[in-house]
């Protein structure tokens, strides 16, 4: 994490500023189609400093989240070809092929699995635009998924206050993981062989 640090330290310091509401609404927006920052590190200490606006700020994250997934969609189904070099050079190529790998496996189940997945979201919303994935169901999924990740994000730091905060950076990984493996579990249940 040490390349992005002093972007991470900024949105903390955003998190705790009189206009961080607006900083919420453009980091999510941002994140979702070219931000490296998850809005999650200002959702949670916002969540955690004033319960009673937790959930507008959970809205307004999943709110500005799909719309910058549009953003995102947009950019690879219009100008992907001039956006590959920098996809390959910043190191998301293989995310890339990982999240158009994954849309030919489950289709819209993807876009559900990439609320919670450590693949960055942005990756799947330029894929999706790049595959020239069916738009509305891409809204619709990345609705349910993101407002999902960021519903269950609040939830918990409002029930497990700042010990919960602590724990949710330093496993997130995992914890994106753990819930990837949930939901693929349930789709083989439902769709495959068991």
């Amino acid at each position: 994490m040490k390349l992005f640090s002093s972007l991470y330290e900024r949105a903390m310091r955003w998190a705790a500023h009189r206009h961080a509401q607006w900083y919420l609404v453009s980091l999510s927006f941002a994140e979702s189609s070219f931000f490296p920052i998850p809005p999650d590190v200002m959702l949670a200490p916002m969540a955690l400093a004033d319960n009673q606006k937790a959930w507008r700020y959970a809205t307004m994250t999943t709110v500005a989240s799909v719309l910058g997934g549009m953003l995102g969609y947009l950019i690879g189904y219009l100008a992907f070809d001039a956006i590959e070099p920098w996809v390959q050079q910043s190191g998301y190529y293989d995310h890339y092929l990982r999240a158009v790998a994954w849309f030919e496996e489950w289709g819209i189940w993807a876009i559900l699995i990439a609320g919670f997945s450590p693949i960055p979201y942005k990756v799947f919303t330029i894929a999706a635009g790049a595959i020239s994935m069916m738009f509305l169901p891409f809204v619709l999924a990345s609705i349910v998924g993101r407002g999902a990740r960021f519903f269950l994000v609040t939830t918990l730091i409002v029930w497990g206050g700042e010990r919960m905060e602590h724990t949710i950076k330093k496993y997130v990984d995992w914890l994106g993981w753990i819930l990837v493996g949930l939901i693929t579990i349930a789709i083989l249940i439902r769709y495959g062989p068991f």
